[in-house]
């Protein structure tokens, strides 16, 4: 789940989020209010990370109730109010809301094992309008040795400068040496949050097999221009 919100300094904006939960059983939720980051396999880590926090919107959440039971094939309405402050800066910040399953006071007493869910929330609120800045860093060909399915993908790399979170939008394409288009994936638009570069991995087929091939990736970062990046590779498997 994500909210995208445009907000000004000193501004407050409500929303409401709906648990639902489709057991049987009575369960319990603790909410918490999150930072979170995208590590190098383009996977959303939530929790509490310091090294978010000149980027983070936890401190202006609030968020009621932050613990509560739900009953078998029940909903629960939880709200959260997000305060901006006066001198928030113009730039894009992220925060989330999660919710996590804990044992009922009855099932907290019994033995054996249970599972946790965690269902989280993003939020993203834009402060001001930041200019969106960024471009492809590097573009290259990974082979990856699994003993089941070895796999080729292009590793491409997104640099974030500027103030503002964006997502890649296009296609990477594999061109044969004679120039035809081969293969082509699509990005995921997933976010590349401000300052830092990010990793993002394609799988291929390369059904042409081992040999040269150009990559070439053509992205929307939503700046003013489609951005066109290349690199000549070659498939070769690596040496046992």
């Amino acid at each position: 789940m994500r909210e995208e919100l445009q907000l000004a300094p000193g501004a407050q904006h409500s929303g409401v989020l709906t648990l639902a939960n489709d057991t049987t059983e009575k369960t319990r939720v603790m909410g918490e209010l999150l930072d979170f980051f995208l590590d190098q396999t383009a996977t959303p880590q939530f929790g509490r990370y310091p090294q978010e926090s000149e980027y983070s919107c936890q401190p202006w959440l609030l968020l009621n109730p932050v613990e509560a039971e739900l009953n078998g094939k029940s909903q629960l309405t939880a709200r959260y109010t997000i305060r901006v402050p006066q001198n928030a800066q113009e730039r894009s910040y992220h925060c989330a809301v999660g919710f996590t399953t804990r044992p009922t006071a009855e099932n907290a007493r019994g033995m054996g094992l249970r599972m946790a869910v965690q269902i989280v929330c993003s939020i993203y609120v834009v402060v001001g309008k930041p200019r969106v800045e960024g471009s492809v860093k590097d573009l290259r060909l990974e082979y990856v040795a699994d003993a089941k399915s070895p796999v080729w993908r292009a590793v491409v790399v997104f640099n974030n400068p500027g103030a503002m979170h964006f997502r890649p939008i296009g296609d990477l394409d594999v061109l044969s040496q004679s120039g035809e288009v081969v293969e082509s994936v699509k990005f995921t638009p997933l976010p590349v949050l401000p300052k830092r570069d990010q990793k993002f991995t394609l799988p291929l087929k390369l059904a042409g097999g081992p040999g040269k091939y150009t990559l070439r990736a053509r992205v929307d970062i939503g700046g003013d221009e489609i951005q066109e990046a290349t690199a000549d590779v070659v498939a070769q498997k690596p040496a046992p």
